[in-house]
């Protein structure tokens, strides 16, 4: 069972992203506060779960929470500031977006930008051990995952209902296929041989 909070005086709001290695779309962030007490034996690391179990969390994390926002980064900025930036960028969107204002900040990861007059608490692996921010990583997965399905039906070729826009070997081969889109992130390696793209 994962822990509920970190302390128990301070309203905290977990936070997470997902995208940060995909060759193609948006950086997608959560920020999400739950109640002290909020308890539930499925939640986990959204990488640890099936897409089944992610979009019922979804459901309960959005009914259940004090408060939650997701945001976006494209894939443009994500070239033009680059994607640790982009994701840290995402993550104060979602933070901004809360109808809650949290007193302490939970980040999944080693590094954050200090977001203006919260604390924040980096945690390694922390979407493994925190309630608040497994419950961004799945808000993040799971509006990102439906991003990508919508921009398969303008791409279809590339597989991204699938791969979600993950560097697999049918996404690299439909690179080489059909060349890249307006959503391939020019500033990636997106084929082992291929240098960097021009930025536009």
């Amino acid at each position: 069972m994962l822990r509920a909070f970190l302390q128990k005086e301070w309203i905290e709001a977990g936070c997470d992203e997902a995208g940060r290695g995909c060759l193609a779309g948006p950086v997608f962030a959560a920020a999400v506060i739950l109640p002290k007490s909020f308890r539930h034996p499925l939640l986990n690391d959204s990488k640890q779960l099936t897409a089944e179990e992610r979009e019922m969390l979804r459901e309960v994390v959005e009914t259940k929470a004090l408060a939650y926002a997701v945001a976006s980064v494209d894939n443009t900025e994500i070239d033009r500031i680059n994607i640790l930036q982009a994701s840290f960028r995402a993550m104060h969107l979602a933070i901004a977006q809360l109808q809650l204002t949290p007193q302490l900040l939970l980040i999944d990861g080693n590094r954050f930008h200090p977001y203006p007059s919260i604390r924040h608490h980096c945690i390694i692996k922390g979407d493994g051990l925190y309630a608040s921010i497994a419950a961004a990583s799945i808000l993040a997965k799971t509006y990102r995952d439906a991003y990508m399905r919508e921009l398969h039906h303008q791409h279809p070729q590339y597989g991204w209902d699938a791969n979600k826009g993950y560097p697999t070997e049918y996404h690299r081969d439909a690179i080489r296929a059909h060349g890249t889109t307006t959503y391939h992130r020019r500033s990636f390696r997106l084929l082992p041989d291929m240098p960097e793209l021009p930025l536009e």
